[in-house]
């Protein structure tokens, strides 16, 4: 009897992807994750773009991030819901996929939602890499929540900062950080305000949840050769920063049409002057260009980063042995007839019967994964 073709999915899930970063460190998966991103920035030209598709509540957003090149199309699910911490669920969650072009099989299916705070921090890292002064060693970082931690390492790793300046409304927020990274080199200091954490700070960093047009930082705070990270203005109506500190600085965006929606740009008119962030890395645009420069990453997540994620977690999960195979796929004698797996006077819903010569070589997707540490 002739067999189905098997199409099987590489499955990635928290645990997996958890264990990828137990096994390789942290440091090393920040230093690779900011290898992808750069590589695939550098091919900025080679793949199809959109702004996210995005679906609003009063209480939230839900998110879907496509982008495509000639040989892989990727996608992300995410939400993004304040309250849910109120009810034990985090803020972001999110899953991805990367599929074939040329045939449209999901090659692979992972948790996003552990990759996403670590694609979001890599992204911030390797802008300032190109932003900010290159002898900066402090930052100010602004809301100390689920994401805090990761920028914090990941500056910390990639760019040598040695002193993070905390401040949160939440005391237990700013606890939490602090009992998470005790055990590191960064010298962690709690401020009792926004001013104090930003002051003298070279890179202050703000990554609060609250879907609000708040003014975090306004220009009286910012001095001169400080570069802004600004992470939670992600959607309309979510900001973070006065305009008048856009005004103030030289400001960088991932994709120009969708930060004017989505990001603190918002509040400016259409023809306020950004630069995308790619023509840096290519050098067809400057970055800083004076050490009294204020520079302004205004980040709202794009969906070139999460491919870059989905290249980098299939990869390490592949060279580890994590994760698992997955049918997502009817498997189908005759790829017309779909209606065989249902039908009454047949079988095929069964899973067919396969020879050890015909199975897939799976065994190192399937390999025993190690707990990582609480």
């Amino acid at each position: 009897m002739q067999l189905p073709q098997l199409v099987q999915t590489q499955f990635l899930s928290v645990h997996d992807a958890a264990n990828v970063i137990h096994k390789i460190g942290l440091k090393t998966v920040f230093t690779r994750l900011a290898d992808y991103i750069r590589a695939d920035y550098l091919r900025w030209h080679d793949f199809e773009k959109c702004a996210r598709v995005a679906n609003h509540s009063t209480d939230g957003v839900i998110e879907l991030m496509p982008i495509s090149d000639a040989n892989s199309y990727a996608f992300k699910y995410v939400n993004g819901h304040p309250k849910n911490t109120i009810n034990g669920l985090p803020c972001v969650m999110a899953f991805g996929v990367l599929a074939d072009v040329a045939t449209g099989i999901p090659e692979f299916l992972s948790e996003l939602t552990l990759s996403t705070a670590l694609r979001t921090a890599a992204m911030s890292a390797v802008a300032a890499q190109e932003l900010a002064r290159p002898d900066s060693k402090t930052m100010a970082l602004i809301g100390n929540g689920a994401q805090s931690e990761f920028q914090a390492l990941a500056f910390h790793y990639l760019l040598g900062i040695e002193e993070i300046r905390l401040f949160d409304t939440d005391p237990k927020a700013t606890e939490k950080l602090i009992a998470n990274l005790q055990s590191t080199a960064l010298r962690l200091k709690v401020c009792s305000s926004i001013a104090e954490a930003v002051r003298g700070a070279n890179i202050a960093t703000t990554v609060t949840a609250d879907k609000t047009n708040a003014a975090i930082l306004t220009a009286d705070l910012i001095e001169p050769g400080m570069h802004i990270n600004g992470v939670g203005g992600d959607c309309p109506g979510k900001t973070e920063l006065h305009p008048d500190v856009l005004r103030r600085s030289a400001v960088f965006v991932e994709y120009e049409p969708q930060t004017r929606i989505e990001g603190d740009l918002q509040h400016l008119p259409a023809d306020f002057a950004v630069t995308e962030f790619w023509q840096v890395l290519a050098r067809q645009a400057p970055g800083r260009r004076d050490a009294d420069q204020i520079t302004l990453f205004d980040s709202v997540g794009f969906a070139l980063q999460d491919y870059s994620a989905l290249r980098f977690m299939r990869d390490a999960a592949r060279e580890l042995g994590l994760g698992q195979l997955v049918s997502l796929i009817p498997e189908l004698v005759n790829p017309k007839d779909l209606f065989v797996l249902i039908h009454p006077d047949t079988h095929v819903n069964q899973e067919p019967h396969r020879d050890e010569a015909s199975q897939p070589a799976v065994a190192p997707l399937l390999a025993d994964t190690l707990p990582v540490p609480a």
